[in-house]
C-alpha cells in the first residue's frame, strides 16, 4: 500500500529541475507560504516582507548567466545600486498578477539607483518567457534559469527565495536586505524598496 507520503512528479529527464525543486520549486505560491529561515536576525512585517537590519545582512551570492535575449549578465555589475530580483515563471498565476506592477514600478525607479532583474525559472523554452515579458510590458532583463540553479546559490538560513514568485532586494553593498514570498502589488513593492534607497 502507498505510504501516504506525497511524492514529487517530475520527469526523470529533467534531473536538474528535480534538484532545484528540492529547494523551492514544488509549487507556485500566492499566499506568502514558505518555511521560515532559522538562525537569522530578520523581521517579517504584516505584509509578508522580511527584512534584515543593515549590520546583519548576508552577502548576495554570485548571480550570473544569460538573459532571455541571449546577453550575458552578472548581477554584481549593479553593485552601488539597489537591485530588485524577481523570481518568476510564465506558467505561474501569481507571477502574472504581479507582472504589470513590477513593470510599472521598474519604470518609476529608472535612473534613480534601482535596477530590476528577473530570474526566469521552469521555462525550459525561452519563447513562453519572452512572450510573458512582452505581454506584461517587462523591459528589465531576466536571467534564464530553467533548472533553478541560481536560486540554489543563496545560502540556507538567509533571506533566500523559496517560492514562485519571490522577490529579493539587494542593497547597494551587495547584501540581501529584504524578501517577499508572495505576489506584490505596486504599493507593496514600493514599500519594500523605499527604505533601501535612502540608505547612505
Amino acid at each position: 500500500m502507498p505510504s501516504g507520503r506525497p511524492r514529487l512528479h517530475r520527469p526523470a529527464s529533467l534531473a536538474g529541475l528535480v534538484a532545484a525543486g528540492a529547494l523551492l520549486l514544488s509549487a507556485c505560491a500566492g499566499d506568502g507560504g514558505g518555511t521560515a529561515d532559522t538562525g537569522t536576525e530578520f523581521v517579517t512585517t504584516g505584509g509578508g516582507v522580511s527584512t534584515v537590519a543593515r549590520g546583519h545582512r548576508a552577502d548576495a551570492p554570485t548571480l550570473d548567466g544569460t538573459t532571455l535575449d541571449g546577453k550575458p549578465l552578472d548581477v554584481a555589475e549593479y553593485r552601488g545600486q539597489v537591485v530588485v530580483l524577481n523570481v518568476w515563471a510564465s506558467t505561474c498565476g501569481p507571477c502574472r498578477l504581479e507582472a504589470e506592477h513590477f513593470a510599472k514600478v521598474s519604470e518609476e525607479y529608472r535612473g534613480r539607483g534601482v535596477q530590476f532583474v528577473g530570474i526566469n525559472t521552469r521555462d525550459v523554452q525561452k519563447a513562453s518567457a519572452v512572450s510573458f515579458e512582452r505581454d506584461y510590458g517587462v523591459t528589465y532583463p531576466s536571467l534564464h534559469d530553467p533548472a533553478g540553479r541560481l536560486l540554489l546559490r543563496f545560502p540556507k538560513g538567509t533571506l533566500n527565495p523559496q517560492t514562485i514568485p519571490s522577490t529579493v532586494v539587494i542593497d547597494r553593498e551587495g547584501r540581501v536586505a529584504a524578501r517577499a514570498l508572495a505576489a506584490l502589488d505596486e504599493a507593496g513593492l514600493r514599500e519594500m524598496i523605499a527604505p533601501l534607497t535612502t540608505e547612505k
